[in-house]
């Protein structure tokens, strides 16, 4: 199965999305929205992004593993990796997204 998106619906109306590698894999997570419109605006971001070196940002969270956050033009923060146990491994995650962030698939999970 080639990578994916799959927009969800969260508590409080809200939405959420998670780009999904071929292996099953969650390789990143956006923050909430308030609509769907807006949330298929971040996975449109992605899109757009996710080829740009230059939008990534690796991290290291208070435990000691390391994650990226991708940014948009505007530098806001389109979505979060999970956390990985090596510098090694985090940009093993930064290929993936992309290799998988320019696709147009959808798994719209939000419809009853």
């Amino acid at each position: 199965m080639p990578g994916h998106f799959e927009l969800k619906a969260a508590k409080g109306g809200q939405f959420f999305f998670n780009l999904v590698a071929t292996n099953g894999q969650t390789i990143l997570s956006s923050q909430m929205y308030k609509s769907k419109k807006t949330a298929k605006a971040g996975i449109a971001s992605v899109q757009a992004n996710c080829k740009d070196d230059t939008r990534y940002e690796t991290k290291q969270s208070t435990n000691g593993k390391a994650f990226f956050v991708l940014k948009a033009k505007n530098h806001q923060v389109i979505g979060k990796s999970q956390m990985y146990e090596s510098d090694a491994a985090c940009k093993g995650g930064i290929k993936s997204v992309k290799n998988n962030g320019d696709t147009a698939k959808l798994k719209d999970e939000t419809a009853a």
